[in-house]
């Protein structure tokens, strides 16, 4: 279930002042006067976990700025399987510009906040604004880099590496403002257990042996199979080969 609430205010709206997206994703590249022109057409949504945010091959009329939750997103092969291809957190930007057609699955991991948008206004602001561009152009790159971290570890890894490279991932994205060095982070996981297996090429069998290794060697602790507590971020790092 999605609720839409506007967010319209001639002023800039208190949410956009405290949003984490307003000062580190797409919106920190806006003038005040193009943030007020923009909320005008915003509006807010919370997601339920599990459901569809973009389909695969899906015409695309909006884009979002992620304010809290995990999104995960798959490619489609023809005959239907699925695989997932990387993981989105507070304060990503969902969507691609100028493409009439999205080229991945996007899914609510968690439940998530959404701050969204017509597609053809941030085009617009785009063509006016070189510093919005510059922005999406930083996150693209981001996530290429991202990406080829990631064949690195699904290619490169091992078992116990690739488990403790995605507790890591997690934990380093799960709150916006970032894990202290030496705090301990705790959350929740945002896929099931089937999920993880696919995402790192490994079997369910594989990542419970792995985490339950990181859980006795006192790197993590785990309750009710979901909530993990990093306890070391330096060791956990080293754990996954980094």
């Amino acid at each position: 279930m999605t609720i839409r609430q506007d967010i319209h205010n001639s002023e800039i709206p208190v949410l956009c002042q405290s949003c984490e997206a307003r000062h580190r994703g797409l919106c920190g590249a806006l003038e005040p006067s193009q943030l007020v022109v923009l909320a005008k057409q915003s509006w807010k949504q919370q997601v339920e976990t599990g459901s569809e945010l973009v389909g695969d091959a899906e015409k695309v009329a909006s884009y979002s700025n992620v304010l809290s939750g995990v999104i995960k997103l798959s490619k489609t092969l023809a005959d239907g399987r699925q695989q997932i291809v990387g993981l989105q957190f507070a304060p990503d930007f969902l969507g691609r510009p100028f493409k009439a057609e999205s080229a991945l699955n996007a899914e609510a991991a968690t439940e998530v906040s959404l701050c969204s948008f017509p597609k053809a206004s941030i085009e617009r602001m785009m063509k006016e604004s070189p510093e919005l561009e510059h922005r999406l152009l930083v996150q693209t790159l981001k996530e290429l880099d991202e990406a080829r971290d990631w064949m690195v570890t699904l290619g490169r890894k091992t078992a116990s590496e690739k488990v403790a490279s995605f507790l890591l991932l997690i934990a380093r994205n799960i709150d916006p403002a970032g894990p202290a060095p030496q705090k301990e982070v705790v959350f929740d996981l945002p896929l099931t257990r089937a999920d993880i297996a696919d995402f790192l090429g490994l079997t369910i069998e594989t990542v419970s042996r792995q985490m339950t290794i990181l859980r006795k060697d006192g790197v993590i602790a785990i309750e009710n199979n979901r909530h993990v507590t990093v306890r070391d971020m330096e060791r956990l790092g080293r754990r996954a080969g980094d």
